[in-house]
């Protein structure tokens, strides 16, 4: 089983230090766990579309409209860390938290703020350690060497994770574009 606590144990044992058992516990390595894991969670996954991390919703346009170029604004989800696509025929733009469009209801696929470690990819919780020990390299160990090697190792971690995770599934396809068509 994994969580955001075992996570951050094996960095601390890779590390040589001792691990915790709560993001609460008085010590500094529990408080750099504690304050460190929710930003590297939300970074990591928002760099790479990860299946662990994809979903899909349909959104309804805010009462107030934009004030030009659009004819619809849209809040984005709350859990949402990235915009992937919104299958419309019209252009969009993302603008703070909100999607500016043309087309009612909008339809997207984004990548959410997933704090379930036990849902991930085993190589995904693999690379989040080697973050965590690349992270806490230099406060726990004192050592720049120590960091630089920690870092990377996850380089190597998050290339290998990226690889296997986007294996999966159906690959991208360009869709009836006449171009391609006419070529047959």
């Amino acid at each position: 089983m994994s969580s955001p606590i075992t996570i951050c144990s094996n960095a601390l044992l890779k590390l040589g230090a001792r691990p915790i058992s709560s993001f609460d516990e008085a010590t500094d390595a529990a408080r750099l766990c504690s304050n460190l894991w929710p930003q590297v969670r939300d970074a990591v996954l928002r760099a790479h579309p990860w299946n662990c991390a994809i979903k899909r919703t349909n959104l309804a346009p805010k009462a107030d409209p934009p004030a030009f170029g659009f004819s619809f604004a849209f809040t984005l989800p709350a859990d949402c860390l990235r915009l992937l696509e919104a299958d419309t025929a019209f252009d969009y733009v993302v603008e703070g938290r909100e999607i500016l469009g043309d087309e009612n209801p909008l339809y997207i696929r984004y990548i959410y703020r997933n704090e379930d470690p036990n849902s991930y990819d085993t190589l995904l919780v693999d690379a989040l350690s080697a973050v965590m020990q690349a992270e806490l390299a230099y406060p726990i160990t004192k050592s720049t060497s120590q960091q630089d090697a920690a870092w990377a190792l996850y380089t190597g971690k998050l290339k290998l994770a990226r690889a296997v995770d986007g294996q999966e599934g159906s690959p991208e396809t360009f869709g009836d574009f006449p171009l391609i068509s006419i070529r047959r």
